[in-house]
């Protein structure tokens, strides 16, 4: 009796302190659906395995369960919006997301009005962080993006003439083309950019129209949607210019579009695998453990960069609840200015007047088709 009654009592006091735990919420503001779907899932599985590795914090002399919480922005401005209220209304401390620009320069008013602050992963607009002071990114901008790409065609694969296209109205799109062709004319080179509508599948007509100006490269800074089909038509065509893309083409996806191709393909990025040993061998084991994990990420364990920054942004949200010493958003915002972690991606730091990055470099790859992976070619940076 008295060995039943002490089982009781112990289970009881198990109870009770599983009860009395403390908990701090993460939002993670992400597109699982829509045109970037497959590249928010992506990025979620870096904060989902840091998560996994490390699911608590010490906050104020407390130890928190860190639990992340959901919205699905759905790839879209108008969703992203209610995404962001639905995140404020579950009572989270920091956000981290978006995968995509707009939906994040569209849901920031609504953590801005609820005084949380949001780390932006790879969101690369410089107007997600201009002019506010509760959204931070750990990416590199466009403005630089678009040089280093702009660089990399002229000087190293010594093209002169380059195509650009864009989807009409994204953010991300048309503002890297902008800053793409700045730097490319700067240089000295000559662009012809155009937008083709959202819902388009069929671009063999822009296609051909870059092989009618003789463009050494086709720079298309889309979606993973739009990327793969680009990527089967140029195939198709038996494009010879050479296809460039942003940090959204860095995908197991696209590398598997291109796989058995004669395609060129080049692409700017944030982190290269190889990288951290360490972070490469662990992601992956989780991800040949995980079917659902496995099938998120395309279906093999190739590491997308942005899974490594979705990793390094779930612990620079845990450096700020420390630094903070609350799990209050306003004390979490306060506490990022100065918040600093030696990531996998490299070292994160904010600088002082928008909350951005200081980041000088990124890497290009480019693509094995023969192999179906990418190759590592260089760190590139802007003179």
């Amino acid at each position: 009796m008295k060995k039943i009654l002490s089982l009781v009592l112990v289970l009881m006091l198990t109870i009770s302190a599983a009860a009395m735990a403390e908990t701090v919420k993460i939002g993670v503001f992400e597109p699982a659906s829509g045109d970037s779907g497959a590249g928010g899932k992506q990025e979620m599985l870096g904060m989902q395995y840091a998560n996994k590795e490390t699911p608590t914090v010490e906050i104020g002399g407390t130890t928190y369960d860190v639990e992340l919480v959901y919205a699905d922005n759905g790839s879209s401005t108008d969703k992203a919006p209610s995404a962001a209220q639905s995140l404020v209304a579950e009572g989270v401390s920091v956000v981290l997301g978006s995968y995509g620009s707009g939906v994040s320069i569209a849901g920031s008013p609504i953590f801005e009005q609820a005084g949380i602050p949001a780390i932006g992963v790879t969101c690369t607009n410089p107007q997600v962080t201009a002019g506010n002071k509760h959204y931070f990114r750990i990416c590199f901008l466009d403005p630089f993006q678009g040089t280093v790409l702009a660089n990399y065609a002229y000087k190293e694969l010594g093209v002169t003439t380059a195509y650009c296209l864009a989807e009409l109205g994204n953010d991300y799109d048309v503002g890297l083309v902008h800053y793409f062709k700045e730097a490319f004319e700067g240089l000295g080179g000559t662009v012809v950019d155009e937008t083709f509508p959202n819902g388009t599948s069929d671009f063999t007509s822009y296609l051909s129209n870059a092989t009618a100006m003789g463009a050494g490269v086709f720079f298309a800074p889309c979606s993973i949607a739009y990327i793969t089909q680009i990527v089967a038509q140029a195939a198709s065509q038996n494009a010879s210019f050479a296809l460039l893309g942003s940090d959204t083409w860095d995908s197991n996806v696209v590398i598997e579009a291109a796989k058995g191709t004669n395609l060129k393909v080049f692409v700017s990025t944030f982190y290269q695998e190889g990288g951290n040993p360490t972070f490469d061998e662990g992601i992956k084991a989780w991800l040949n453990e995980d079917s659902e994990a496995m099938t998120n990420n395309g279906g093999n364990d190739m590491i997308a960069a942005v899974s490594a920054m979705g990793y390094d942004a779930y612990y620079t949200a845990l450096e700020a609840l420390k630094a903070a010493g609350s799990t209050d958003p306003k004390a979490v915002n306060d506490a990022l200015w100065n918040v600093t972690y030696e990531g996998v991606s490299g070292n994160i730091a904010f600088e002082a007047e928008n909350g951005d990055a200081v980041r000088d470099t990124a890497y290009i790859k480019t693509a094995n088709t023969t192999d179906g992976v990418w190759d590592f070619v260089t760190v590139q940076g802007v003179e």
